[in-house]
Order: structure tokens, then sequence, then C-alpha cells
């Protein structure tokens, strides 16, 4: 993580004016405008706050798994006892299946919010340096920041239900209205911002 902060923090320095080789050999910038970092930032700023929120969520889960992995366990079992006989048939080896495949779901989350978060962030920060409409900027921005949030959640919720519905696959089953179109947003997000990359690119004067 230390690492991808200073790759981040370095390529927003370069970006925005930090360095552009030797004084002799500066030239003009075509695709990087020159100006005040908030300039580029604002078009993008709810796409950046849902991507921090994020990689909060992720670092979250992190810190409720090592602080009460135990008791999040137990809830899991408690909501799957709940339900043992209506819904499992009395089969306890059933239902430890279930919650044991429900706490893999809680893993999946944290890890989803970690890579989604990091990857949208890294994502907007290039697409603040490119040159596009601010409403594009904006869209994009915000498929990449809402779909890395709402598909890290989809799947704790998933892990949440299993165990009182006697499946993960009823979990996720129920939760489609979340899992598809946030899913459907991040690819939007990550095509989109390819495309005005390498628009950019073909556009640059060589």
């Amino acid at each position: 993580m230390p690492y991808l902060v200073c790759f981040l923090w370095f390529a927003f320095w370069v970006c925005f004016g930090g360095w552009h080789g030797s004084r002799a050999d500066r030239a003009p910038v075509t695709i990087f405008a020159m100006s005040s970092p908030w300039t580029h930032l604002a078009p993008c700023r709810f796409g950046l706050l849902f991507a921090v929120l994020t990689l909060l969520f992720g670092f979250g889960l992190g810190i409720a798994f090592g602080a009460a992995e135990d008791d999040l366990k137990m809830g899991l079992e408690e909501s799957a006892n709940e339900v043992l006989v209506s819904v499992y048939g009395g089969d306890r080896t059933i239902a430890i299946k279930v919650t044991k495949k429900s706490w893999v779901y809680f893993k999946r989350a944290h890890l989803h919010a970690n890579g989604l978060g990091t990857s949208a962030l890294a994502l907007i920060l290039l697409l603040t340096c490119l040159t596009a409409s601010n409403r594009t900027k904006s869209l994009l921005a915000m498929a990449s920041g809402i779909g890395g949030l709402g598909y890290s959640v989809y799947w704790l919720l998933a892990g949440c239900l299993a165990p009182g519905l006697g499946s993960t696959s009823l979990a996720k089953e129920s939760l489609e209205w979340l899992a598809i179109p946030t899913s459907g947003l991040c690819v939007v997000g990550l095509v989109g911002i390819l495309v005005v990359l390498v628009r950019n690119i073909v556009r640059t004067p060589r």
C-alpha cells in the first residue's frame, strides 16, 4: 500500500506540472493541461469520494475481522440455527456448509472493496489528467466509484443473508438487483476511461 500511495503521488505530481524534464527540454504539454490541480479534480470529485469510501469500507471490514472474527462467525451460525428446522430440515451439516461459505463471502467483500477501491482511485486520477468534457469525466468517475462500492457491499449482504435463506445461491439471486448494475458500472467506467485514454493518445501530436 505505501508503494501504491507513492506511485499515485508521483503520477499526480508529474501530470500537474511537478516535472516535465529539464528546463531546456520542456515542451508544451498537450494531453495534460497546466493549471490548478483542483481544476482537474473537481469534475471527478464525486467519483473520488465513492472510491475513497470503498477503501474505507474495505479497511473497516479488515478491522472488524481482526477485532471480532469469532463474534461475526457466531452471528452467522446463530442465523442458521434460527431456521435450522424450517429451512435446513434439521440438517446441521448443510447449515455449517452455508455459514462457512457465507464467511467466504465476507472475505470477498473485503478483497473486492480494497481492489476495486484502489483501481477506481487510480483510474479516476488518470482520467483527471486526460482531455475530455467535464460531463464525461464526471459520469465515468461516478461509474467507477459507485460501481466499486456497490459491488463490494453486494458480497457482504450476500454473506449476511445466506444463512437465513439456507443457500448462498438464493442469497445472490435475491441481490441481483444490486450485483448486476454495480458490476456493470465498474465495466462501463473501465472501458470508458480506456476509450478516453486511447483518444488522447491518438490525438496527441508526435
